[in-house]
Formats: structure tokens, sequence, C-alpha cells
């Protein structure tokens, strides 16, 4: 039988194709991103990056297992301690007033609020399911990008923040713990997995075209 997370990604191949080419991912790679796309991003990804706390935390409180309560633990205290750190560094470097931002707007919103329903109203591998198709796709683009000069030291950081090797393991997790419950799962349980991965995929491009949405109305 087809792994299923091998099965989700040829399933959703058109959708996790357009947001890893996506203009945010393509203006990193071309060291073209504008300096307002990013700060407007980080200010939208940071206030994420507390909602996935919370996703997280309805993951471990969903988990059956000690061992999947120890690694999800793990991954809560990097989100506490690590990304939300780099974004309190990030926002006082750069001079950053997040309340000078609208974190309401709709494609904003929509992915913050969608993210946080799959993981409460869903089950523990539905947040796995979610949760992979954002640190896949991440991990996918950054090491592309990685390859390429970023002048911006702020953008270099955060792209290797999900190069690393805690990120790659956190990405590789989801992806085995997927596979691992694919294998006594039923079509259509497969199925609905892979609708809620493409489902986080479609917020994912509309979240990043958000960075852009003061641009596109001017």
């Amino acid at each position: 039988m087809e792994k299923l997370s091998d099965f989700i990604l040829r399933e959703n191949r058109t959708v996790f194709d357009e947001m890893v080419a996506h203009r945010f991912v393509e203006d990193i790679k071309a060291d073209t991103l504008p300096k307002s796309a990013f700060e407007r991003y980080l200010v939208f990804e940071g206030a994420f990056v507390e909602t996935a706390i919370s996703i997280f935390a309805y993951a471990t409180a969903k988990a059956e297992t000690m061992t999947d309560r120890r690694w999800l633990i793990g991954v809560l205290d990097a989100l506490a301690n690590s990304q939300i750190a780099y974004f309190e560094r990030t926002f006082t470097a750069r001079g950053i007033d997040v309340t000078d931002f609208n974190t309401d707007l709709p494609a904003v919103a929509r992915f913050r609020d969608g993210m946080l329903t799959i993981a409460r109203d869903g089950g523990f591998i539905d947040t796995v399911a979610a949760m992979f198709a954002a640190e896949w796709m991440y991990w996918t683009w950054s090491k592309q990008a990685a390859q390429n000069t970023i002048s911006d030291p702020l953008l270099a950081e955060w792209v290797g923040l999900h190069t690393d090797e805690t990120f790659a393991a956190q990405a590789t997790w989801l992806k085995e713990r997927l596979d691992e419950a694919g294998e006594t799962l039923s079509g259509a349980e497969r199925a609905h997995l892979s609708a809620v991965f493409g489902k986080a995929m479609r917020l994912e491009i509309d979240f990043h075209s958000a960075a852009y949405e003061e641009e596109t109305a001017a």
C-alpha cells in the first residue's frame, strides 16, 4: 500500500506546487522581497505562531501515547522559546509596532481560524495532517531558498530556522506519524486526511498573498 504521506502529496501536488512557487517564495529566492511585504508577513506569522502553540496543545491533549506527547511537548517548547523569541528580536531590531498592522485581514483570519478549527474539532491525526502541510511546505521551499543569496540577515535567519536539524526532524516526524497511522486507516479516512492537507495548503497560499495586500490595494 502506498504510504499515506506519499498519497497525500500526490493527491495535492498541484496546490503544493502552487505554494512552493508562490510570489513570496520566488521573491525570497531572487532576493527581491519588498521590505514592506516581509515586515507585514512577520507580524502575521508571529501572530500565527502563537496560534500554533494552541494547535499543538490540542494535539498533545488528544495524543494517545506518551511518546507522541513527549515529542509534542518538545514542539511546544521550540515554538515558545525559539520561534517566538525570533519574532520578539526581529520586531525590536526593525522597530516594528505590531499594533500598526491589521492581523484580522480576511486571508490572515481564515488561516488562523481554519487551522485552529482543524485542531480543535478534528482528531489527533487531523492536526498532524494540517501541520504536515505547513511544515513540509516550509522545509521544501526554504531548502531551495537557502541556496540563494539573501541579503537581509533577518530574512536569512528566518529561512535558516526552517532548514536546521530541529525543523527538519519535526517535518519528518509529522510525515512518519502520518505513515504509521495510514497503515490501519480506511480509504475514506485517507481521503479525509488528504482533504485536510489540501485545505491547509490553500489557506497557506492566501495567507502568504496577504503580505502583499497593501501593495495590491495601492
